[in-house]
């Protein structure tokens, strides 16, 4: 890699708008070399073969974010890192929401237990502080923090701003909506299903791109459908309860405020 070369790191987190930037944003930024998230593994054989001055890594992550992005910054500690936030509750309704998609069918409470701490999701992994913490521990830049919702407020001056961070034109994109958001609908009729009649959650096999084709992705498909062919079934039929209860999302925001509060700051 030159000398000269900058490269910029996006450690997009699931629901917070990274596939719309992977695939509608990014590869239209003019002078920018963008390496997909499909080539990522393999970026660190891929950036010192390139001529290009500025190139641009993205991959999604939640969890296993401080690990993935200390395996970077071993070998580009002067990554410009960009990170998106979205409020608390609202990001973790979406991601509750991605898991019903996939065969969850407990309870919001039981995903996320701010009592006792022993849901599917820790409150350890909701705290954006320490994401942003460890992004400057090893990185010689400061991270770039943007937020979701001033992307769905004004996607204009939302991309300008990025494409100023990077100094290269704004890109001229499409208003297309990546992937639609099933309605509260279908995910009711979805977990309902799961529930009662599937009675576990199908394993990922995220690490073994053989079982995940042959094993999950059939289910997948199949939940698909059950998505699909609930939209067309009465609304009464699936009644007025809502998929999460606005309470339990407020709660999720008293909880988190200071930490928010925080990231806005930074």
């Amino acid at each position: 890699m030159g000398a000269k070369q900058e490269v910029y790191f996006h450690v997009g987190l699931g629901k917070v708008a990274s596939t719309y930037l992977q695939k509608a944003v990014f590869p239209r930024m003019e002078g920018v070399h963008y390496i997909s998230t499909h080539s990522y593994r393999k970026c660190k054989t891929i950036i010192p073969k390139l001529s290009a001055k500025k190139i641009l890594v993205s991959r999604e992550f939640d969890r296993q974010l401080e690990e993935e992005v200390r395996w970077f910054t071993s070998t580009y500690p002067q990554a410009r890192v960009i990170i998106l936030l979205r409020r608390h509750g609202d990001w973790i309704a979406s991601q509750y929401k991605r898991h019903v998609k996939n065969g969850w069918f407990g309870s919001f409470e039981a995903f996320l237990d701010l009592e006792n701490d022993a849901g599917y999701w820790r409150q350890k992994d909701l705290y954006y502080a320490p994401m942003l913490r460890v992004i400057s521990e090893c990185c010689t830049h400061p991270p770039l923090v943007l937020f979701y919702e001033d992307l769905k407020k004004n996607r204009k001056a939302f991309l300008k701003s990025l494409a100023g961070y990077l100094g290269v034109p704004t890109p001229q994109v499409t208003d297309k909506v990546i992937h639609p958001s099933f309605s509260e609908k279908q995910l009711k009729v979805l977990r309902t299903f799961c529930r009662k009649v599937v009675r576990r959650v199908p394993v990922n096999y995220q690490n073994n791109k053989w079982k995940h084709w042959l094993l999950y992705r059939p289910v997948w498909a199949f939940y698909h459908l059950i998505l699909y062919g609930a939209s067309f079934l009465p609304d009464r039929w699936v009644g007025e309860e809502p998929l999460i209860d606005p309470v339990s999302l407020r709660r999720v925001n008293k909880k988190f405020a200071a930490d928010w509060k925080v990231v806005k700051e930074w």
